[in-house]
């Protein structure tokens, strides 16, 4: 066997999943805020990385192509489904899959409790289209490509690679519409840099994920509604009772505060929960932790704390909590696990 055969076997083998997003987008011109989502395909992408098979030996499916404002959970449910059919694979050593930034933590955080392998996952966007000036997805897929391809990166759960950062799927969350510098982890910190393909780590997540994760999907085709509403100055409490006629089987509140909530919102939403809808109390702030019967009743009331889950990973749980039947000590006890 000749040494450049022998050498493109020991790198290591990387499985990219695309789903489109700003990192697939093309604009007219290079210097226009305005693009198409997901209008690149995977070869494409990795024909701008140059060196990017030099730390690995790389191939790339089309899963999806769509904005991530598109993104659905039928989309998640395939990738998730996917990376648990090729992970078990001796050909597979790191998974990286391409999303738009809007719902990636979104997306992060439910892969991070649905997929079944401790081998490096990690997602990677752009906010800048590939067609842009100063284009930041060529050099964020070829960190992602490198942290998946690390052994280091094993059994950290799903990681988010943006910026020259590593960021874990419970803590980063998106800050800015539009700069590069958009994701940060406010509450944990970082788990990790990337540069130019090497990598150096901080920490590893505390919570279960992935092989330890008790949610199972294999044979899921479709999840529960759970509605996020919004509260504000002088909420009513309309929008829950036509979230709960709609048919709703979860309500996540994103409340002011401590997870707080006006008095009509909160009869509204001590309704719901009578009904047997489950409600979470999240907050709208980016940054804190929502207690237990801190200034609401939650035991009285029958709500559910979100701790340090935002509304939109606090209802990424929820629907995947509500796949089967539990208590609501059994879906409190979920949000200090996950």
């Amino acid at each position: 066997m000749c040494w450049y055969a022998l050498a493109d076997q020991q790198k290591p083998k990387v499985t990219i999943l695309a789903t489109g997003g700003t990192i697939a987008g093309a604009a007219a011109t290079g210097t226009q805020s305005g693009y198409t989502s997901g209008a690149v395909t995977i070869d494409a992408m990795l024909a701008a990385v140059p060196g990017i098979d030099k730390i690995a030996t790389v191939k790339g499916e089309q899963v999806a192509n769509v904005g991530s404002q598109d993104m659905s959970f039928d989309i998640l449910l395939k990738v998730a489904k996917r990376i648990n059919a090729i992970a078990p694979n001796a050909d597979v050593n790191g998974i990286v899959i391409t999303h738009g930034t809007d719902t990636m933590e979104e997306s992060a955080y439910f892969l991070n409790l649905t997929a079944k392998t401790d081998k490096p996952i990690v997602m990677v966007g752009s906010m800048r289209p590939s067609t842009a000036v100063s284009a930041d997805g060529p050099l964020n897929l070829y960190n992602a490509v490198g942290v998946a391809a690390d052994p280091k990166a094993k059994g950290r759960g799903v990681l988010v690679v943006m910026n020259d950062q590593i960021h874990a799927a419970h803590s980063l969350t998106k800050t800015s519409t539009t700069a590069v510098e958009t994701f940060m982890s406010p509450g944990r910190g970082l788990v990790g840099v990337a540069s130019y393909g090497k990598n150096d780590w901080y920490n590893s997540p505390i919570w279960k994920h992935t092989t330890q994760s008790e949610f199972d999907i294999s044979n899921v085709t479709q999840l529960p509604r759970v509605d996020v509403i919004f509260a504000d100055v002088d909420m009513p409490g309309d929008l829950i009772d036509a979230s709960v006629a709609k048919g709703a089987k979860g309500i996540v509140i994103a409340g002011v505060g401590n997870g707080n909530m006006n008095k009509a919102a909160v009869d509204a939403a001590s309704r719901a929960a009578k009904s047997g809808v489950i409600v979470v109390r999240a907050s709208r702030v980016p940054t804190g932790l929502v207690g237990r019967n801190v200034e609401l009743d939650d035991d009285k009331l029958g709500f559910i704390a979100s701790y340090e889950l935002n509304p939109q990973k606090a209802r990424i749980l929820l629907a995947l909590a509500l796949l089967k039947q539990r208590s609501l000590d059994d879906i409190q006890k979920l949000y200090d696990m996950y």
